[in-house]
């Protein structure tokens, strides 16, 4: 585990990861964006929770098998105490279960280790402006997870009446994975116009961003109602 001095401005970023040699990679690659910095890094879930909270990072990348803390339950405790700070899993390991059990811990995306170096650098510079992501590759497998919970029988919550008939449509379109471009070109409005829906959305919801109201959709049995 190690600090350094961070660079003014720059996206301040903590890597989580049980092998030296995958965070010395990490640390080489994020090196070249002006606007990236790794501040610190971590070889276990307890020590990337105490360095999160010591070194409030801007995102964490956060391997999910870990030695002491898994990265699962790292990612819970951080997100919960630390809501400004982002996480991003990162795994060899496609696994539904993972993904899943990682947005529901409150993760802002999804990337499989072998996704190429700019995917990486672009998915720090997405979740960091607030934003959330998924790998393309496993997209549309969380969308199915979802899909296979069973039928939420607790009672819808009160706040979804805050909604308007058409945000409850955008969200249903969220659950289901389209971007705001394709909401767009379905509902014949512009993308500006989308993203000022999924901003009131998740401002009357009280959720952080895309992922969690994905999250939310499905844990609330909206995704199969029109």
């Amino acid at each position: 585990m190690s600090d350094q001095v961070v660079r003014d401005n720059a996206i301040r970023v903590v890597v989580a990861d049980d092998q030296d040699m995958v965070r010395a990679g990490f640390r080489l690659l994020l090196e070249q964006p002006a606007d990236i910095e790794v501040v610190a890094d971590a070889g276990d879930g307890r020590a990337a929770v105490g360095l999160a909270e010591r070194v409030r990072p801007d995102v964490l990348l956060m391997d999910i098998r870990m030695p002491r803390l898994d990265g699962l339950a790292a990612t819970r405790r951080i997100t919960q105490a630390q809501p400004d700070c982002r996480v991003i899993v990162l795994t060899t390991f496609d696994i539904d279960d993972y993904v899943y059990e990682a947005l529901r811990a409150g993760a802002s995306g999804f990337l499989l280790k072998s996704a190429p170096a700019e995917t990486l650098i672009q998915a720090i510079r997405t979740v960091a402006a607030g934003d959330a992501l998924l790998d393309p590759a496993v997209t549309r497998r969380v969308i199915e997870q979802f899909g296979r919970l069973p039928a939420p029988v607790a009672e819808t919550p009160a706040e979804l009446a805050w909604l308007t008939g058409r945000e409850r449509e955008v969200l249903v379109q969220l659950a289901r994975g389209f971007s705001n471009a394709e909401i767009a070109s379905a509902l014949y409005v512009s993308d500006a116009t989308i993203k000022t829906h999924v901003a009131r959305i998740l401002a009357k919801l009280g959720l952080r961003d895309r992922v969690q109201a994905v999250v939310y959709a499905y844990e609330h049995g909206l995704a199969g109602r029109g």
